[in-house]
């Protein structure tokens, strides 16, 4: 991978972003009323893997406090841009893992979405023809911070985003305490790596689990289901194809 990407790539990438998670129509509208059922006003709430900040406007909309955790130097000018005025909100500059330290984080200048400091599972996808165009052309180091140290700093979230294509493992891994509720990403071509993102939640404590398929903000299933419930839900899932994401409360 080359040290810097072409700026139109980069350019394309980010326009691409603003499109998708800015440009529909009601789509913060309808992202605050899901997200309403996990926080409030003055609650505050992690995004990890901000990208372009979709969440965070919704969030915001709740009037909730947000820390808005990314790596991506494009995708942290354009947070800068978008939040950087707005007292309620910090912008943390890092990708979150198992430990503090350093990473590579190998970024898809074109589908900026897809940047992963996972290799493995970069290797996992690129297999997945949905992945068939997609390339990771350029690796630039990162800091890594974790989320007991993001909680030390900031204070426990009532709600907690993860989108960090394939480290959602060692982000929980970097977690030491049980949190309110939190989603994490579901790839169906990387099915075994949410199986141990669900094996860390069993070890943090007692959760109840749903899913919402890839931005429709809508859930899946009509009760919160136990762990195997999930999985046989995800099992039909994985059929289709679809991703989404898994949505975890912990049970009072």
């Amino acid at each position: 991978m080359a040290s810097q990407p072409a700026p139109l790539a980069r350019a394309l990438g980010i326009a691409r972003s603003l499109v998708i998670y800015h440009a529909i129509p009601g789509r913060h509208r309808r992202m605050a009323r899901f997200y309403a059922q996990f926080l409030g006003s003055g609650d505050l709430g992690f995004d990890v893997g901000a990208h372009v900040g979709s969440r965070v406007r919704s969030w915001r909309r709740l009037d909730a406090r947000v820390i808005a955790v990314e790596p991506q130097s494009d995708c942290l000018r354009l947070l800068r841009l978008l939040f950087g005025r707005d007292d309620k909100v910090e912008i943390v500059s890092a990708a979150v893992g198992a430990e503090a330290g350093t990473a590579t984080l190998a970024v898809s200048s074109r589908t900026p979405t897809v940047s992963s400091v996972s290799p493995q599972w970069i290797r996992k996808v690129a297999a997945d023809r949905r992945f068939a165009r997609v390339r990771w052309d350029v690796g630039v180091p990162v800091p890594v911070t974790t989320l007991d140290a993001l909680i030390d700093r900031y204070g426990q979230p009532a709600f907690c985003k993860i989108d960090v294509e394939g480290s959602e493992d060692a982000v929980l891994a970097g977690l030491s305490q049980p949190l309110a509720a939190l989603s994490f990403e579901y790839l169906p071509a990387a099915h075994d790596d949410a199986l141990k993102a669900l094996a860390r939640l069993r070890l943090l404590g007692d959760y109840s689990y749903n899913y919402s398929p890839i931005e429709t903000m809508r859930l899946a299933s009509d009760r919160w289901l136990d762990d195997t419930g999930l999985l046989r839900l995800l099992d039909k899932v994985r059929v289709s194809g679809r991703s989404g994401d898994v949505y975890a409360r912990l049970v009072r």
